[in-house]
């Protein structure tokens, strides 16, 4: 790679190392959260070239869909910032086609077709990549649902081919009625293999999407979309770096060149069978690492569609070792580098399709260490020194703005059972005192994106205070008073 003649400052990057970010040891998978996959060299080799000169973001795009098409066999090929991006930007296509006045409304869908289907079982997280656009999300459960749910308004059946071992009713079946209806249909197939033929568009999809930091180990913010040439190109207008609503999520022509160069890997160079082998081999070298350990139960058990790779699942009776598998991963986790599993309800599981040369041993060890040391028993809970019972107003204080919410419980011995009100939900709520502490749990937001919030805290006074962890979105910290009525203003 070149760098730039027009300007050469003197000085070196900062590395993880000299900015204090430990490395971790990848035993999960391709999650965003640990930074997805590494590049194969054909990608990082093409984003380096990508950096020497300038393009026409249009014209690359026009060739790159050229090649895969070719490469593929799909009728066109797009690149996009991220497979959620190509969700928003295919969900656009279909409400406003390439029409620049209706393009520029969005996501004001006024006169036009934004109800997109979606089974029940395939709701998740990156629903929000379709509503971004203006979509609304119409839910179905069952087949007579899906059929009846068409109208003048569907723009889109929505299927998240990740799920489709869990579809009430056929993914064929739904291509089928939806193209009856002059529907199209995408596939979400973010997490599995773009394997040639491609299962998803033999069937009938209009598009499929596949993530380019995942099994492509392309650049992690990159995404894939194969199918119909017509919706691609619409799609393409509707995001970067054309000014649609799509437009923030841009791809660079580094981006764009290191996933062609990763889908022609995974293509034409790479030997599937022989990275299969080597992931059982690092499974095998943790296995014997731990097998002798008392109660230790391990097995590999094999993929479904989605992230195909073995795993190793180790299970182990917690009173034998002395140690629990919540409190051994956030060990694992802790150290230096992290080490990155899956916590399972009686264990721990290895997914090795990340890992490097060397990974294993590394984990191996650490494994062994940490399940060789029990842990000191928990001192006993304290009896409950006070009595929560009663309707409390809360107030949350997040990095950035506040809440008000309530709570109302009754206390028996040191259990709390009760409900959580805000302005958006009303939620079950259980949890427990011991001395003055209490812990609880509520699980707020939507049905496709939920976030338990898990309270601690300690009666000081007449005042609860304390802190609440919000997995993905840090903690916050949050105190309650005792109120006549535990309610929060209706919006």
């Amino acid at each position: 790679m070149s760098p730039s003649t027009s300007t050469r400052p003197a000085g070196q990057p900062s590395t993880f190392e000299t900015l204090g970010v430990r490395r971790v040891i990848n035993c999960k998978g391709t999650y965003t959260a640990i930074s997805g996959s590494r590049l194969v060299p054909q990608a990082a080799q093409a984003m380096a070239a990508a950096s020497d000169a300038y393009v026409a973001m249009d014209e690359l795009l026009e060739r790159v869909g050229e090649r895969l098409a070719a490469l593929t066999g799909a009728e066109w090929g797009l690149i996009t910032c991220g497979c959620a991006a190509a969700l928003t930007d295919v969900t656009a296509a279909c409400m406003a086609g390439a029409d620049p006045e209706r393009m520029a409304l969005l996501p004001d869908t006024t006169g036009m077709p934004d109800e997109v289907i979606i089974q029940k079982a395939h709701r998740n997280s990156y629903d929000r990549a379709i509503e971004l656009a203006g979509a609304r999300l119409v839910q179905v459960e069952t087949a007579a649902e899906y059929l009846q749910a068409f109208s003048a308004r569907t723009a889109l059946v929505a299927i998240i081919g990740d799920y489709e071992e869990s579809s009430n009713f056929p993914i064929p079946w739904m291509i089928a009625r939806a193209h009856e209806r002059g529907v199209p249909c995408l596939v979400d197939a973010a997490a599995q293999r773009p394997d040639i033929p491609n299962r998803y568009l033999a069937v009938g999809a209009d598009v499929v999407l596949y993530s380019g930091g995942k099994c492509l180990r392309g650049p992690q913010a990159s995404g894939l979309a194969l199918g119909r040439k017509d919706l691609l190109q619409a799609a393409f207008l509707n995001g970067a770096p054309h000014h649609g609503v799509g437009r923030p999520m841009k791809m660079g022509k580094e981006e764009v060149m290191g996933l062609l160069g990763a889908v022609e890997a995974w293509l034409l160079y790479r030997d599937h069978d022989a990275e299969w082998r080597t992931w059982e081999g690092y499974l095998a070298e943790i296995r014997q690492a731990v097998a002798d350990l008392p109660s230790v139960q391990t097995r590999v058990e094999q993929p479904g569609l989605a992230n195909h790779a073995p795993t190793l699942l180790i299970e182990w009776d917690a009173a034998v070792l002395g140690c629990t598998p919540a409190d051994t991963h956030a060990e694992l986790w802790a150290g230096d580098p992290r080490l990155a599993l899956h916590l399972e309800p009686c264990g721990l599981r290895i997914m090795p399709y990340m890992m490097e040369a060397g990974d294993a041993t590394i984990a191996a060890r650490r494994l062994r260490e940490v399940l060789s040391q029990p842990q000191p028993p928990p001192a006993p809970d304290d009896p409950p020194a006070c009595d929560l019972s009663g309707d409390w107003q809360v107030t949350l204080q997040f990095t950035l703005g506040a809440a008000q919410h309530a709570v109302r419980w009754q206390q028996a011995g040191s259990a709390l059972a009760g409900e959580y009100v805000t302005a958006y939900n009303r939620v079950p709520v259980a949890g427990t005192v011991t001395g003055r502490g209490v812990s609880f749990q509520a699980t707020l937001g939507r049905s496709s994106n939920l976030t338990v919030y898990c309270f601690t805290g300690v009666l000081v006074g007449e005042e609860l205070v304390g802190q609440v962890s919000l997995g993905e979105y840090w903690q916050a910290a949050w105190r309650a008073a005792r109120c006549a009525v535990a309610d929060v203003p209706s919006l």
